[in-house]
Protein backbone atom coordinates (compact mmCIF):
# COMPACT_ATOMS: atom_id res chain seq x y z
CA UNK A 1 0.00 0.00 0.00
CA UNK A 2 1.50 3.35 -0.62
CA UNK A 3 2.62 5.35 1.91
CA UNK A 4 0.07 8.80 2.56
CA UNK A 5 0.93 12.14 1.66
CA UNK A 6 2.92 13.87 4.39
CA UNK A 7 0.26 16.51 4.70
CA UNK A 8 -3.11 13.79 5.35
CA UNK A 9 -3.57 11.29 7.82
CA UNK A 10 -2.88 7.90 7.28
CA UNK A 11 -5.92 5.03 7.32
CA UNK A 12 -4.12 3.80 10.36
CA UNK A 13 -3.81 7.26 12.18
CA UNK A 14 -7.27 8.24 11.34
CA UNK A 15 -8.47 5.03 12.57
CA UNK A 16 -6.46 4.90 15.45
CA UNK A 17 -7.14 8.53 16.35
CA UNK A 18 -10.86 7.56 16.15
CA UNK A 19 -11.47 4.86 17.96
CA UNK A 20 -9.55 5.86 20.71
CA UNK A 21 -11.50 9.45 20.96
CA UNK A 22 -14.42 7.19 21.23
CA UNK A 23 -13.53 5.12 23.82
CA UNK A 24 -12.18 8.27 25.84
CA UNK A 25 -15.79 9.82 25.04
CA UNK A 26 -17.66 7.01 26.06
CA UNK A 27 -16.08 6.67 29.87
CA UNK A 28 -16.65 10.66 30.26
CA UNK A 29 -20.01 10.20 28.98
CA UNK A 30 -20.55 8.12 32.46
CA UNK A 31 -19.12 11.02 34.54
CA UNK A 32 -21.02 14.02 33.13
CA UNK A 33 -24.24 12.63 32.32
CA UNK A 34 -25.79 12.44 35.83
CA UNK A 35 -24.23 16.02 36.04
CA UNK A 36 -27.45 18.20 34.96
CA UNK A 37 -29.43 15.74 37.05
CA UNK A 38 -27.83 14.24 40.19
CA UNK A 39 -28.20 17.33 42.62
CA UNK A 40 -32.90 16.77 42.33
CA UNK A 41 -32.00 12.87 42.46
CA UNK A 42 -29.77 13.27 45.54
CA UNK A 43 -32.99 14.32 47.17
CA UNK A 44 -34.66 11.17 47.19
CA UNK A 45 -32.09 8.72 48.90
CA UNK A 46 -30.68 8.93 52.34
CA UNK A 47 -28.30 11.05 53.04
CA UNK A 48 -28.56 13.30 49.73
CA UNK A 49 -29.95 16.18 51.70
CA UNK A 50 -25.94 17.35 52.41
CA UNK A 51 -24.76 19.70 49.76
CA UNK A 52 -21.77 18.71 50.93
CA UNK A 53 -22.13 15.13 50.42
CA UNK A 54 -23.81 15.79 46.78
CA UNK A 55 -20.55 17.69 46.23
CA UNK A 56 -18.75 14.91 46.87
CA UNK A 57 -20.85 12.42 45.05
CA UNK A 58 -19.91 14.71 42.12
CA UNK A 59 -16.23 15.17 42.67
CA UNK A 60 -14.89 12.66 43.97
CA UNK A 61 -14.14 10.68 40.59
CA UNK A 62 -11.40 13.68 39.48
CA UNK A 63 -9.76 13.01 43.10
CA UNK A 64 -9.11 9.71 42.39
CA UNK A 65 -8.29 9.90 38.85
CA UNK A 66 -6.02 12.64 39.78
CA UNK A 67 -4.18 10.50 42.34
CA UNK A 68 -3.78 7.18 39.54
CA UNK A 69 -3.37 8.81 36.26
CA UNK A 70 0.37 8.64 36.67
CA UNK A 71 0.62 5.41 37.70
CA UNK A 72 -1.72 4.03 34.93
CA UNK A 73 0.40 5.88 32.13
CA UNK A 74 3.99 4.84 34.13
CA UNK A 75 2.07 1.15 33.70
CA UNK A 76 1.15 1.74 29.96
CA UNK A 77 5.10 2.94 29.57
CA UNK A 78 6.33 -0.45 30.71
CA UNK A 79 3.52 -3.34 29.99
CA UNK A 80 1.86 -1.44 26.97
CA UNK A 81 -1.10 1.17 26.25
CA UNK A 82 -3.59 -1.87 25.34
CA UNK A 83 -3.61 -4.20 28.84
CA UNK A 84 -3.80 -1.14 31.00
CA UNK A 85 -6.47 0.64 29.03
CA UNK A 86 -8.77 -2.54 29.20
CA UNK A 87 -8.04 -2.85 33.10
CA UNK A 88 -9.26 0.77 33.15
CA UNK A 89 -12.12 0.17 31.88
CA UNK A 90 -13.31 -2.65 33.76
CA UNK A 91 -12.51 -0.56 36.94
CA UNK A 92 -14.44 2.51 36.01
CA UNK A 93 -16.94 -0.70 35.26
CA UNK A 94 -16.93 -2.19 38.31
CA UNK A 95 -17.68 1.15 39.68
CA UNK A 96 -20.58 2.09 37.45
CA UNK A 97 -22.46 -0.82 38.60
CA UNK A 98 -21.66 -0.47 42.57
CA UNK A 99 -23.16 3.35 42.03
CA UNK A 100 -26.28 1.56 40.62
CA UNK A 101 -26.84 -0.63 43.10
CA UNK A 102 -26.44 2.01 45.36
CA UNK A 103 -29.62 2.93 47.67
CA UNK A 104 -27.74 5.96 49.66
CA UNK A 105 -25.12 8.96 48.84
CA UNK A 106 -22.52 7.18 50.58
CA UNK A 107 -22.63 4.25 48.12
CA UNK A 108 -22.86 6.18 45.43
CA UNK A 109 -20.00 8.07 46.40
CA UNK A 110 -18.01 4.96 46.77
CA UNK A 111 -19.17 4.00 43.18
CA UNK A 112 -18.09 7.62 41.70
CA UNK A 113 -14.84 7.08 43.85
CA UNK A 114 -14.17 3.19 41.91
CA UNK A 115 -15.11 4.80 38.35
CA UNK A 116 -12.59 7.86 38.92
CA UNK A 117 -9.65 4.83 39.63
CA UNK A 118 -10.32 3.39 36.33
CA UNK A 119 -7.76 6.40 35.04
CA UNK A 120 -7.17 5.38 31.68
CA UNK A 121 -6.93 9.01 30.00
CA UNK A 122 -3.23 9.46 30.29
CA UNK A 123 -2.65 5.79 28.42
CA UNK A 124 -5.51 7.13 25.68
CA UNK A 125 -3.59 9.76 25.04
CA UNK A 126 -0.10 8.07 24.88
CA UNK A 127 -1.27 5.65 22.32
CA UNK A 128 -2.50 7.91 20.18
CA UNK A 129 0.88 10.19 20.51
CA UNK A 130 2.25 6.86 19.78
CA UNK A 131 -0.04 6.35 16.91
CA UNK A 132 0.49 9.28 14.88
CA UNK A 133 2.84 11.37 13.24
CA UNK A 134 4.25 14.39 14.48
CA UNK A 135 2.46 16.91 12.07
CA UNK A 136 -0.75 15.38 12.59
CA UNK A 137 -0.89 15.07 16.65
CA UNK A 138 -3.25 18.35 17.32
CA UNK A 139 -5.73 17.27 14.89
CA UNK A 140 -5.55 13.78 16.76
CA UNK A 141 -5.89 15.75 19.92
CA UNK A 142 -8.51 17.87 18.44
CA UNK A 143 -10.70 14.47 18.33
CA UNK A 144 -10.44 14.12 21.77
CA UNK A 145 -10.76 17.59 22.99
CA UNK A 146 -13.71 17.29 21.09
CA UNK A 147 -15.24 14.64 22.63
CA UNK A 148 -14.61 16.31 25.83
CA UNK A 149 -16.89 19.09 24.45
CA UNK A 150 -19.02 16.87 22.67
CA UNK A 151 -19.97 14.47 25.50
CA UNK A 152 -20.39 17.61 27.48
CA UNK A 153 -23.22 18.86 25.79
CA UNK A 154 -24.47 15.57 24.76
CA UNK A 155 -25.03 14.29 28.72
CA UNK A 156 -26.88 17.67 29.07
CA UNK A 157 -29.21 16.88 26.40
CA UNK A 158 -29.91 12.89 27.34
CA UNK A 159 -29.74 13.63 31.41
CA UNK A 160 -33.04 14.60 31.07
CA UNK A 161 -34.76 12.13 28.72
CA UNK A 162 -33.05 9.13 30.35
CA UNK A 163 -33.44 10.29 33.80
CA UNK A 164 -37.31 9.99 33.15
CA UNK A 165 -37.24 6.78 31.52
CA UNK A 166 -34.92 4.86 33.70
CA UNK A 167 -33.75 7.25 36.90
CA UNK A 168 -30.08 7.68 37.62
CA UNK A 169 -29.52 4.25 39.07
CA UNK A 170 -30.27 2.74 35.02
CA UNK A 171 -28.21 5.52 34.15
CA UNK A 172 -25.31 3.83 35.65
CA UNK A 173 -25.75 0.51 34.92
CA UNK A 174 -26.00 2.00 31.57
CA UNK A 175 -22.73 3.29 31.16
CA UNK A 176 -20.98 0.58 32.18
CA UNK A 177 -22.36 -1.39 29.99
CA UNK A 178 -21.06 0.84 27.13
CA UNK A 179 -17.35 0.80 28.72
CA UNK A 180 -17.40 -3.07 28.41
CA UNK A 181 -18.73 -1.85 24.88
CA UNK A 182 -15.43 -0.16 24.95
CA UNK A 183 -13.45 -3.06 25.51
CA UNK A 184 -14.60 -4.35 22.35
CA UNK A 185 -13.29 -1.62 20.56
CA UNK A 186 -10.52 -1.62 21.92
CA UNK A 187 -9.65 -5.17 21.15
CA UNK A 188 -11.14 -5.60 17.65
CA UNK A 189 -10.86 -1.99 16.39
CA UNK A 190 -8.06 -0.26 17.71
CA UNK A 191 -4.95 -0.99 15.91
CA UNK A 192 -1.74 -2.81 17.87
CA UNK A 193 0.44 -0.41 19.42
CA UNK A 194 3.51 0.86 17.91
CA UNK A 195 6.59 -0.47 19.48
CA UNK A 196 7.43 0.68 22.74
CA UNK A 197 10.60 2.65 22.72
CA UNK A 198 13.35 2.26 25.00
CA UNK A 199 13.32 3.50 28.39
CA UNK A 200 16.14 5.89 28.77
CA UNK A 201 17.78 6.96 32.37
CA UNK A 202 16.62 10.42 33.85
CA UNK A 203 13.52 10.45 31.53
CA UNK A 204 11.28 11.36 35.13
CA UNK A 205 13.23 13.85 36.39
CA UNK A 206 13.15 15.69 32.82
CA UNK A 207 9.33 14.91 32.62
CA UNK A 208 8.76 16.53 36.40
CA UNK A 209 11.08 19.52 36.00
CA UNK A 210 10.72 20.46 32.67
CA UNK A 211 9.92 24.31 32.56
CA UNK A 212 7.76 23.96 29.39
CA UNK A 213 5.64 20.80 30.75
CA UNK A 214 4.99 22.57 34.02
CA UNK A 215 3.80 25.19 31.84
CA UNK A 216 1.39 23.20 30.27
CA UNK A 217 0.35 20.99 33.63
CA UNK A 218 -0.45 24.28 35.07
CA UNK A 219 -2.43 25.67 31.95
CA UNK A 220 -4.51 22.29 32.32
CA UNK A 221 -5.15 22.58 36.37
CA UNK A 222 -6.67 25.76 35.52
CA UNK A 223 -8.65 25.18 32.66
CA UNK A 224 -10.74 22.56 34.22
CA UNK A 225 -10.83 24.42 37.69
CA UNK A 226 -12.63 26.85 35.73
CA UNK A 227 -14.94 24.49 33.78
CA UNK A 228 -15.90 22.89 36.72
CA UNK A 229 -16.44 26.07 38.81
CA UNK A 230 -18.34 27.89 36.18
CA UNK A 231 -21.16 25.28 36.18
CA UNK A 232 -21.40 25.23 39.93
CA UNK A 233 -23.57 28.97 38.65
CA UNK A 234 -24.32 28.99 34.94
CA UNK A 235 -27.15 26.53 35.19
CA UNK A 236 -29.02 28.88 38.08
CA UNK A 237 -28.38 32.51 36.42
CA UNK A 238 -29.76 30.70 33.27
CA UNK A 239 -33.06 29.80 35.07
CA UNK A 240 -32.91 33.06 37.17
CA UNK A 241 -31.57 35.82 34.83
CA UNK A 242 -32.56 33.82 30.91
CA UNK A 243 -36.09 32.37 32.53
CA UNK A 244 -34.90 29.10 30.47
CA UNK A 245 -36.16 26.03 32.58
CA UNK A 246 -33.77 23.56 33.66
CA UNK A 247 -35.09 21.04 30.55
CA UNK A 248 -34.29 23.32 28.11
CA UNK A 249 -30.91 24.40 29.03
CA UNK A 250 -29.96 21.95 26.57
CA UNK A 251 -31.26 24.34 23.69
CA UNK A 252 -28.19 26.68 24.45
CA UNK A 253 -25.42 24.49 25.51
CA UNK A 254 -25.71 22.11 22.26
CA UNK A 255 -25.55 24.36 19.52
CA UNK A 256 -23.09 26.68 21.31
CA UNK A 257 -20.61 23.91 22.22
CA UNK A 258 -21.13 22.81 18.48
CA UNK A 259 -20.32 25.87 16.62
CA UNK A 260 -17.65 26.30 19.15
CA UNK A 261 -16.00 23.17 17.75
CA UNK A 262 -16.88 24.05 14.34
CA UNK A 263 -15.21 27.70 14.79
CA UNK A 264 -11.63 26.20 16.13
CA UNK A 265 -11.23 23.70 13.23
CA UNK A 266 -9.68 26.25 10.65
CA UNK A 267 -7.45 28.10 13.09
CA UNK A 268 -6.35 25.28 14.59
CA UNK A 269 -4.84 23.67 11.56
CA UNK A 270 -3.82 26.57 10.55
CA UNK A 271 -1.52 27.33 13.40
CA UNK A 272 0.21 24.00 13.37
CA UNK A 273 0.77 23.90 9.46
CA UNK A 274 2.55 27.65 9.82
CA UNK A 275 4.37 26.84 13.00
CA UNK A 276 2.31 29.59 15.11
CA UNK A 277 0.80 27.73 17.40
CA UNK A 278 2.01 30.07 20.68
CA UNK A 279 0.08 33.46 19.46
CA UNK A 280 -3.39 31.14 19.21
CA UNK A 281 -2.61 29.06 22.29
CA UNK A 282 -2.01 32.32 24.37
CA UNK A 283 -5.09 33.95 22.27
CA UNK A 284 -7.37 30.75 23.54
CA UNK A 285 -6.57 31.63 27.26
CA UNK A 286 -7.57 35.34 26.57
CA UNK A 287 -10.77 34.31 25.17
CA UNK A 288 -11.10 31.95 28.09
CA UNK A 289 -10.49 34.93 30.17
CA UNK A 290 -12.59 37.24 27.99
CA UNK A 291 -15.75 35.17 28.70
CA UNK A 292 -15.11 35.02 32.71
CA UNK A 293 -15.28 38.92 32.37
CA UNK A 294 -18.65 38.61 30.13
CA UNK A 295 -20.19 36.57 32.50
CA UNK A 296 -19.40 38.98 35.23
CA UNK A 297 -20.42 42.17 33.61
CA UNK A 298 -23.19 41.96 30.92
CA UNK A 299 -24.73 38.20 32.10
CA UNK A 300 -28.20 39.16 32.37
CA UNK A 301 -29.84 38.00 29.63
CA UNK A 302 -30.04 34.93 27.24
CA UNK A 303 -28.33 36.07 24.62
CA UNK A 304 -25.48 37.63 26.37
CA UNK A 305 -24.79 34.06 28.86
CA UNK A 306 -24.85 32.73 25.28
CA UNK A 307 -22.05 34.42 23.63
CA UNK A 308 -20.05 33.91 26.42
CA UNK A 309 -20.32 30.44 26.83
CA UNK A 310 -19.80 30.93 23.06
CA UNK A 311 -16.07 32.29 23.58
CA UNK A 312 -15.54 30.14 26.61
CA UNK A 313 -16.11 27.06 24.70
CA UNK A 314 -14.00 28.08 21.35
CA UNK A 315 -11.40 28.89 23.75
CA UNK A 316 -11.59 25.64 26.07
CA UNK A 317 -11.80 23.57 22.81
CA UNK A 318 -8.58 24.82 21.27
CA UNK A 319 -6.87 24.66 24.33
CA UNK A 320 -8.01 21.20 25.16
CA UNK A 321 -6.65 19.75 21.57
CA UNK A 322 -3.40 22.01 21.71
CA UNK A 323 -2.46 21.17 25.40
CA UNK A 324 -1.67 16.85 25.17
CA UNK A 325 -0.48 17.48 21.52
CA UNK A 326 2.08 20.08 23.59
CA UNK A 327 2.89 17.74 26.01
CA UNK A 328 3.45 14.84 23.82
CA UNK A 329 5.74 16.45 21.78
CA UNK A 330 7.91 18.19 24.36
CA UNK A 331 8.26 14.76 26.58
CA UNK A 332 10.68 12.05 26.18
CA UNK A 333 9.68 9.51 23.72
CA UNK A 334 10.14 6.94 26.04
CA UNK A 335 8.17 8.84 28.46
CA UNK A 336 5.11 10.20 26.81
CA UNK A 337 2.81 7.89 29.08
CA UNK A 338 4.86 9.78 32.62
CA UNK A 339 4.19 13.21 30.65
CA UNK A 340 0.64 12.87 30.23
CA UNK A 341 0.27 10.98 33.36
CA UNK A 342 1.14 13.89 35.07
CA UNK A 343 -1.03 16.61 32.64
CA UNK A 344 -4.40 14.38 33.16
CA UNK A 345 -3.32 14.20 37.30
CA UNK A 346 -2.86 17.87 36.96
CA UNK A 347 -6.21 18.06 34.72
CA UNK A 348 -8.40 15.94 36.97
CA UNK A 349 -7.18 18.00 40.06
CA UNK A 350 -8.42 20.44 38.61
CA UNK A 351 -11.99 19.34 37.95
CA UNK A 352 -12.00 18.40 41.88
CA UNK A 353 -10.82 21.94 42.77
CA UNK A 354 -12.41 23.92 40.41
CA UNK A 355 -16.42 21.96 42.07
CA UNK A 356 -14.80 22.44 45.47
CA UNK A 357 -13.55 25.93 45.75
CA UNK A 358 -16.62 27.04 43.18
CA UNK A 359 -18.65 25.66 45.41
CA UNK A 360 -17.57 27.82 49.01
CA UNK A 361 -17.09 30.72 46.78
CA UNK A 362 -20.51 30.74 45.41
CA UNK A 363 -22.08 30.04 48.53
CA UNK A 364 -20.28 33.21 49.97
CA UNK A 365 -19.90 35.60 47.24
CA UNK A 366 -22.21 34.51 44.74
CA UNK A 367 -21.70 34.21 41.19
CA UNK A 368 -19.88 36.86 40.91
CA UNK A 369 -17.33 35.91 42.79
CA UNK A 370 -17.04 32.48 40.82
CA UNK A 371 -16.59 34.60 37.94
CA UNK A 372 -13.90 36.93 39.50
CA UNK A 373 -12.02 33.82 41.11
CA UNK A 374 -11.82 31.94 37.26
CA UNK A 375 -11.10 35.63 35.51
CA UNK A 376 -8.25 36.20 38.03
CA UNK A 377 -7.04 32.28 37.84
CA UNK A 378 -7.01 32.53 34.01
CA UNK A 379 -5.19 35.70 34.31
CA UNK A 380 -2.34 33.89 36.34
CA UNK A 381 -2.11 31.48 33.47
CA UNK A 382 -1.94 33.74 31.12
CA UNK A 383 1.26 35.66 32.28
CA UNK A 384 2.77 32.24 32.69
CA UNK A 385 1.95 31.01 29.50
CA UNK A 386 3.45 34.25 28.16
CA UNK A 387 7.25 32.26 28.94
CA UNK A 388 6.14 29.13 26.33
CA UNK A 389 8.37 28.89 23.37
CA UNK A 390 6.93 27.88 20.23
CA UNK A 391 7.76 24.55 18.83
CA UNK A 392 9.49 24.18 15.47
CA UNK A 393 7.77 23.54 12.43
CA UNK A 394 7.55 19.64 12.41
CA UNK A 395 9.70 17.88 10.07
CA UNK A 396 8.43 15.12 7.82
CA UNK A 397 8.58 11.82 9.39
CA UNK A 398 8.22 7.87 7.94
CA UNK A 399 4.80 7.88 7.74
CA UNK A 400 2.25 5.50 9.90
CA UNK A 401 1.84 3.06 7.46
CA UNK A 402 -2.09 2.31 6.44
Amino acid sequence: MTDPSPSQMSALEIRASVSLASIFALRLLGLFLILPVFAVYAQSIPGGNDATLVGLALGIYGLTQGLLQIPYGVASDRWGRKPVIAAGLIVFAVGSFIAAAATDITWTIVGRAVQGAGAISAAVTAFIADSTRDQHRTKAMALVGGSVAVTFAGSLVLAPALYAAIGVNGMFAMTGGLVIAAIGVLLWVVPPAPPKAHRSAGSASSVTLDPQLLRLNIGIFVLHAVLMAMFVVIPLLLVQRAGLPLSEHWKVYFPVVILSFALMMRPLMVAERRAIVRPLFIGSIVLVMIAQLGFLLFGDSLAWLALWLLLFFTGFNMLEAFLPSLVSRVAPASAKGLALGIYNTAQALGLFAGGALGGVIAARWGAEGVFVFAASVTAVWWLIALGMRELPVVAVSDPVSA
